[in-house]
């Protein structure tokens, strides 16, 4: 199944779930195209009641709902798919676990990643830090030109993540990605109905 990956919002934790809602729903009447629920503080019982209340908006406007890290939140909410960084399971594990139906996403940050990735049967890879960014502090900037090698050398979606803004999104263009991820641009926006759908105009 393939999954519109153009606007991929990933969540900020630190607001009440309420204004979460809010700010998700605004998002993806802007033009936000699929959504990850990143916890990295919250309670198992926590997430798991921020992902069921996120599904059923997500639901609503069909919008595919991707769990990090969390493969058992995201087998309970029955989500969209998951996604893994380098120090979580192996994804043929992940794969063993999981329904056939989900998407399996893997942060990487180097080319070998992103084909160990896609030989392990990821479904789509996260690329980054493209810019730098204050929502991962040990995230490290990809080298020049990476991004463009990875494009080139793997045949599943890349999704650029990383630092990325308004600013700086239009650099990212013509680079063979498959959609931008965003965190603060959008949760942190005054208006995150007006930044989605700036963020939609650019990626054009």
């Amino acid at each position: 199944m393939k999954h519109n990956m153009t606007l991929y919002l990933v969540t900020e934790e630190s607001i009440s779930i309420d204004s979460f809602l809010t700010v998700v729903e605004q998002a993806i009447k802007g033009g936000v195209t699929i959504v990850q629920l990143r916890e990295k503080n919250s309670s198992g019982r926590d997430f798991y009641e921020k992902a069921k209340a996120l599904k059923g908006l997500l639901d609503y406007y069909q919008i595919p709902l991707i769990i990090n890290d969390r493969i058992d939140i995201a087998i309970a909410v029955k989500a969209a798919g998951v996604h893994v960084g380098q120090t979580d399971l192996p994804i043929w594990i992940v794969k063993e676990i999981v329904p056939s139906s989900f998407i399996i996403g893997v942060s990487v940050a180097t080319l070998e990643e992103a084909k160990n990735a896609e030989l392990e049967g990821a479904n789509y890879i996260g690329v980054g830090s493209a810019f730098p960014t204050g929502t991962k502090s040990d995230a490290k900037l990809l080298s020049k030109g990476v991004l463009e090698e990875i494009t080139k050398t793997v045949s599943i979606p890349v999704v650029a993540i990383g630092g990325i803004t308004l600013e700086n999104v239009s650099s990212l263009q013509d680079r063979g990605i498959a959609g931008v991820a965003v965190v603060s641009a959008i949760m942190k926006a005054a208006d995150p109905f007006y930044a989605a759908q700036q963020f939609r105009l650019k990626l054009k």
